[in-house]
């Protein structure tokens, strides 16, 4: 892989997962190996901060939480602004997509990238030029 991939948040999450243990050394690897390529969007950190401190059944505690926040913010972040909320409501009906996953296509356009490494979408799906990988299968 060489072109930029957008990350979403289900991935970053599974790095502290432990009840997934083949789904985080999937996401530590690309972590490792991929970060040069690596894009995520300020939603993906909002949702990866509240994911991984209310949602699993280990939860981190906050302050390990932020850290681990502050760290995937090293990587490129793009800004959620009006416009890419515009776009993405407009890209979430055309396409009938959630209003979530079109944000998340929209942060990855707008980051430049060709790829969009998720779960959540339907894995080889293409939309607005941005093909979906689910990292995992």
């Amino acid at each position: 892989m060489s072109a930029r991939a957008f990350v979403d948040t289900n991935v970053f999450v599974y790095l502290f997962d432990a009840d997934a243990p083949d789904k985080k050394a999937v996401a530590g690897r690309l972590l490792r190996e991929e970060a040069g390529r690596l894009v995520l969007s300020t939603q993906v950190l909002k949702e990866f901060y509240v994911t991984v401190t209310r949602k699993l059944a280990k939860p981190l505690p906050e302050d390990e939480a932020l850290n681990a926040t502050r760290a995937l913010g090293e990587l490129p972040v793009v800004q959620v602004d009006a416009e890419t909320i515009y776009a993405a409501i407009s890209l979430s009906q055309r396409h009938r997509l959630s209003f979530w996953d079109a944000l998340v296509i929209r942060a990855a356009v707008t980051g430049g990238c060709e790829v969009l490494l998720s779960e959540d979408l339907q894995h080889g799906q293409e939309v607005d030029g941005v093909r979906v990988e689910n990292p995992f299968l």
